[in-house]
This record gives structure tokens, sequence and C-alpha cells, in this order.
């Protein structure tokens, strides 16, 4: 099964979350590899990719020495469109696409990290939610319980149903941590929400924690 993790805005937790699930799905056996679609402010390796080999246990891969688990990678710390014209180029969502095919051939699961939230544009006429609509694969959404966060994950439920695309789960982030009173009301508020645009999805929570997966109870995510 694939899923595409994508989130309320950026810094939302995706890349921890991606690195958690295929930690998970490995552990219980699957095979599974995790992937990004671009990503801006470094050179020569995704830091992305490498936090997800580091939480999944797994080495460096030929797949990830070779781009295709990140087919683009910028240096100028902006959204992607822009970071790719800072270089004189621009993003091909085919070329993320024939990756992502790519590593369907190779394995049973794969994660695909995105970029930023659903609006972020991939290029100066294709939005990620679009992209996403292409790839015809559930979203898992990653929210927080950060001050404005009941707005941007009621919008990016309105946009992906407005879009038809299908939505397995939220995963709620306790990190950065927040006042335990904005905390509690938030998640409250945006699983009403969920119930009454996507009702069979499932709802999930993350607590603070580091780069590390230890300890925590990954088969009680979802419920």
């Amino acid at each position: 099964m694939n899923y595409i993790v994508t989130a309320i805005d950026t810094d939302a937790g995706k890349t921890i979350v991606t690195g958690l699930l295929a930690k998970y799905m490995l552990d219980k056996g699957d095979d599974v590899i995790s992937m990004k679609m671009a990503q801006t402010g470094c050179v020569e390796r995704s830091d992305d990719i490498e936090m997800h080999r580091k939480i999944m246990d797994m080495p460096w891969q030929d797949l990830d020495e070779d781009g295709t688990s990140c087919p683009y990678l910028f240096p100028f710390p902006a959204s992607p469109h822009l970071s790719a014209q800072m270089v004189d180029t621009e993003i091909n969502p085919a070329k993320i696409k024939t990756a992502y095919q790519t590593l369907q051939k190779q394995y049973s699961n794969v994660l695909l990290e995105g970029v930023g939230g659903l609006m972020v544009p991939l290029n100066p006429r294709t939005l990620l939610v679009d992209f996403i609509k292409e790839l015809n694969a559930p979203v898992i959404l990653v929210t927080s319980g950060r001050l404005g966060s009941i707005n941007h994950t009621l919008l990016s439920l309105e946009v992906l149903k407005s879009k038809g695309i299908p939505l397995y789960g939220i995963i709620y982030n306790h990190y950065p941590v927040s006042d335990p009173l904005i905390t509690k009301d938030s998640a409250k508020i945006i699983k009403q929400h969920l119930l009454c645009y996507y009702p069979d999805a499932l709802w999930g929570e993350v607590p603070e924690l580091n780069t590390s997966n230890k300890g925590l109870q990954l088969e009680n995510w979802f419920v």
C-alpha cells in the first residue's frame, strides 16, 4: 500500500511521522521504503531522507544516492518553485512520478513525503494538491496543537474533500509543545470536523519525542 504524507504547513512534523511509520511497517515485516518529492535548503543529500533512514535503522541506500528517493534538491530554503527558479530550473512533476513508480516496482509499500502544505506550488502551473490527486494514493495529514492549526487543518480538509482525494487519517503531532488548553481544544475541534469531512478516516497522535522511536507504541497511533 502507498501513502502520501502531507501536512497543514511546513515544520508540522511530516518527516518524523514518515520515518516512524516506515519503521513501524518494517518492524511488522512489511516491505517499505520512504521518499521525498523535493527538498530545499540542502545540497548533495536530502536531510529528510537521512532522517527517515536514521529512524528506520536503515543505511543510506543506492536509491538515495542516485536521487530516486528525492528527485529534486535545492540549496535555497524556500518554496520549491522559488528554490528551483534560483538555480534556473523548474520542477517537473513527471520526474517525481517516474521515481515514485520506480520505487513501487521494487517495494510493496511506498511512503511519499510531500513539501509544505497542500497549496504549495511545485511550479507556476502545478499545485501540490493537484499532483497528489494525480498520484491517486490515500493521504495521511499531519497537524499539530500549535496556535493556528485549527484553521490550517480545516482548510486542508476542505481542499482534500473538494478535490476528491481520499484521506486515510490525521496524525496530531504534539510537537512543538503548546499550551495544554489549546492542544486539547484544537484536537477536539479537529476531530469533530474530521467526522464531517471523512467519517471513516483514522485519528492518531504522536507525543513529544526526539528523533528516536524508542518506547513509542506505534500500534496505538491510529484509532
